[in-house]
Order: C-alpha cells, then structure tokens, then sequence
C-alpha cells in the first residue's frame, strides 16, 4: 500500500505530461479546463465539435482548484482554454500570468468593450437583482442597491456571504461609481438589516423572502429564471409570492456580472482554442447561454427565446468596464470585512 501511495502521484503526473504530449501532436483536440457547472452547456461542445471536427477534452473543477493546477503543470500543461464565472476570478488567473492576449477582429467586432479585457473575454451576463416579499414590502421602497440599507428595512435583509464574488464583484461596481466611503456606508446599513447571518446561496434567499423570513433580498437572475421555468408546484408558489426590481436604473445600471474565457499562454492547440472563442460568440453559442442557462447573450444583436427573460423584461444594465470590476474585488473585501458582512 506504502509503495502504491508513493506512486499514485508520479501516474498523475505522467498521465498530465502525456496528455500534453497527445494534445501537441493532434491539432483537433481542444483541452478546456471549465469552473462553469452547467448540464446544458455540454450542448454548445457538442455544437462546436460538430461544426469544426475538433474534439474537446473538459476537465470540470472548482475555480480556485483549476487555477492551482495549471500552475503546478506549468509549461507542459495540457490546458488551452480556462472558462469560469466572475470578472474578480479571471482577472486572478490574468495577474498569475496564465492568459496570453487574444487578438481576434471576430470578438473585437462581437463582443462590446466593456466585456473584454486584453486577455480575457466575458461570453455571458448575469444580473445582480434585488427580490421583495409582495405581502410585506412594496417595490418602491428598494428601487436602489442603496434602499437596501435604509432603516425601514431593518431586520428584514437577507443575503448570501459577503466573502462570495457575487457579492465583491457588487461591491467592486458600487465603489466605482460612488466610492469606498459611500460603499462602506452602506455595507454598514446593510448589514444593519439583516434578518439573519448570511447563508446559503442566492436560491435560499429567495425561497426565505418567499417564506416571510425576509422582506428583501439579493440574488443573480438566472436563480430567479430557473425556478419560474420550473414546473415544480412548490417553486411556483416561490414565484407567486415574490417580485423582482431592476435596481438603480435612474442611475448607473443593475450590476451584471460575467462568465468568460480566456487562452492559456501555454495552449498546445492555440488555432483549436482562437476558434472555439470565436465560436462563443457566434449567434448559436449565445443562445444556449440564455436559452439553455437563463444568461443574457454578451452580443447584444442575439435574438433570445426564454420565456423567463422575457417575462422579466428590459432593464437597463451598468457599462462597467468588466476590468475595473476586477480591480476593485480586493478593496470590496475589506470593505466588507470593515463592516461586519461576512
């Protein structure tokens, strides 16, 4: 047993050099290392297999788990392509000098400038809303991120951790537009109106406004869009009795947030991984983006067909530069943490 432990790890390297090896010698392969955890996404890699010959080998993993591992296989890594959700996490593995430029007339030309950055490029959107118990709030009250703060609604606030990148990349997005001081301020307020220590992910806080634990809440919409696409009795009840505001639309925009991608600098099959990028913002990759996974395309000319999004309306949406979400994850933190909201 001794002997196979020792081993175990020198097979885990061999297998990682030799599909590096594989991966250098057949151009029609495209290694993906992939943070998103979506079902319908495997219909898009089908699609593109389909449309190109190019096999894809996907190695699912959590972000922070991902990011370690090509930096351990370093130069031999098999990985071309690192897709995940969150402007803060694929700017961490931009600074770790994992990414190398994408130089791309197609994304240039489909992608709007405030979803690229030099290095990386943002496929989809997600917005960041804020959900209202009909019997017990009125939407008027909590038109703005910063309503969510005023004391009226004490005790009634309920909001995942403030640790989690939902939440920083918020945070990152109001410092920008209002300032560190004013973000505090209302991190503090927040926090203030809490109904209970954050918790669970944006489907509990749903369900807790749902069920009068709380008066308000924060969530990203496609949580929102999977349970009204639901045909679960219990998850339209939800829905029943909840409503949703676009906050700040007098002002900067509801905050969205990305899932993107970008090319490792040590790409065995960087042609494969520049066509699989141009792939994703083609008009049918897009829509599985939001047909399938209830995100709002990042080409703004797609035409959508999800009775969910539909129903939610237009809004309008914050023009952030994704990159400046990305700088101010850090100090979001520490605001955070300044405030209690962990």
């Amino acid at each position: 047993m001794q002997h196979m432990a020792r081993l175990l790890p020198r097979l885990a390297t061999l297998t990682v050099i030799a599909l590096a090896c594989q991966a250098h010698a057949d151009d029609k392969v495209l290694n993906i290392y992939s943070a998103r955890h979506y079902q319908t996404d495997d219909a898009f890699y089908a699609d593109f297999t389909k449309q190109t010959g190019i096999r894809i080998n996907r190695l699912d993993g959590k972000e922070d788990e991902l990011l370690e591992r090509i930096k351990n296989e370093g130069a031999r890594s098999p990985a071309d392509i690192l897709i995940t959700v969150d402007a803060a996490r694929l700017a961490i593995a931009d600074e770790a000098g994992l990414f190398q430029p994408i130089q791309s007339k197609v994304l240039a030309q489909r992608i709007p400038a405030h979803l690229r950055a030099p290095n990386w490029i943002a496929f989809s959107t997600r917005a960041r809303v804020i959900v209202y118990n009909k019997a017990n709030v009125k939407a008027e009250w909590v038109q703005t991120y910063g309503d969510l703060a005023h004391p009226r609604l004490k005790g009634q606030v309920c909001v995942r951790s403030g640790s989690h990148p939902y939440n920083l990349s918020l945070g990152a997005a109001f410092i920008a537009h209002d300032g560190e001081q004013q973000a505090e301020a209302w991190a503090r307020g927040l926090v203030q109106n809490f109904a209970r220590a954050p918790k669970g992910g944006d489907t509990d806080q749903i369900k807790a406004v749902a069920a009068g634990e709380c008066g308000v809440a924060i969530s990203n919409s496609y949580y929102l869009a999977r349970l009204m696409r639901s045909t679960k009795p219990e998850d339209q009840k939800v829905m029943d009795a909840v409503g949703i505001v676009w906050p700040n639309q007098a002002t900067w925009g509801t905050h969205i947030n990305v899932s993107g991608a970008g090319i490792i600098k040590t790409a065995p099959n960087r042609e494969a991984a520049l066509k699989f990028m141009e792939y994703l913002a083609s008009d049918k990759a897009q829509a599985y983006f939001a047909d399938g996974n209830n995100e709002w395309p990042a080409v703004p000319s797609v035409k959508i067909d999800n009775p969910a999004l539909k129903a939610m309306g237009a809004f309008r949406a914050d023009t952030l530069p994704v990159t400046q979400l990305a700088r101010n994850a850090a100090r979001a933190q520490k605001v955070f943490d300044r405030a209690g909201w962990r």
